[in-house]
């Protein structure tokens, strides 16, 4: 607990075995009120391994994907009294030792949601982020900064705190299963006008951390394409999209 307030980080687990005690083992647990993984059917040893750990597990009963699985995640936070919830992969690739200043800026009213970047500091190529990779952030980045009028560093980060007036409000119902997911939230905290902080975080790419392949990348970067001009349109009043109205806010998983 920080400030009163009640802290819980969830993770969004994919056989993640391999890389979930590393993680998990640099969680601030005297700040961290509770962690929660959930899994979205692993064929490795992921949830044997959370349960060794002491770690409050939820399990789907098949792959819904990458999107489902932070649906659940912040359904369950929320169902734990979560005031901030911090999204933290299990595998490795982002510290867990960045949680504290993550969640000290909301718990202190500076943000209502902090990103960690891995551009801010320069060194995302040299924790080994593939060089396609980076220069398809640089420009999804570069296009939604441009017709968002947003300044972000990357939108493409998946190391996220949230206030529980986020989760709460917006429409995450109506958003995609998969891994478009991630970039129609953020789109969406754009729209709705909460305040977005920003920290320096260090990435590591190594054999075993998760990341997508080139064909699910270019399927993606579609689909941030999509998300971003669908937003252009609600504004201009041109086409009305439910990513983007309060009112079409139904249950997390209204879309399973």
């Amino acid at each position: 607990m920080l400030n009163g307030k009640r802290i819980l980080v969830v993770l969004p687990a994919y056989n993640a075995e391999e890389t979930l005690e590393q993680t998990f083992g640099e969680i601030p647990l005297d700040v961290v009120d509770e962690v929660l993984l959930v899994d979205d059917n692993s064929f490795d040893s992921t949830v044997l391994l959370a349960k060794q750990l002491g770690i409050k597990t939820f399990l789907h009963d098949r792959n819904y994907g990458y999107g489902r699985n932070q649906k659940t995640c912040y359904e369950e936070a929320l169902r734990h009294d979560a005031d901030i919830v911090i999204m933290v992969h299990p595998d490795y690739q982002y510290t867990p030792k960045l949680i504290i200043a993550m969640a000290s800026m909301i718990v202190f009213d500076v943000y209502d949601v902090v990103l960690g970047s891995r551009i801010i500091g320069g060194g995302a190529l040299k924790g080994g982020m593939p060089f396609y990779k980076y220069i398809a952030n640089r420009f999804l980045t570069a296009v939604e900064n441009v017709l968002l009028g947003s300044k972000l560093s990357e939108f493409h980060t998946g190391y996220r705190a949230f206030s529980r007036e986020v989760l709460e409000n917006l429409p995450l119902g109506n958003n995609s299963d998969d891994f478009v997911f991630d970039n129609e939230m953020l789109v969406q905290i754009i729209y709705f006008g909460y305040r977005i902080g920003e920290v320096s975080c260090p990435a590591r790419y190594f054999e075993g951390a998760s990341s997508i392949g080139f064909r699910k990348a270019v399927r993606y970067g579609i689909g941030v394409v999509i998300t971003t001009l669908k937003c252009l349109l609600h504004r201009l009043k041109i086409r009305q999209d439910p990513l983007f109205n309060p009112e079409t806010k139904e249950s997390i998983h209204n879309n399973g």
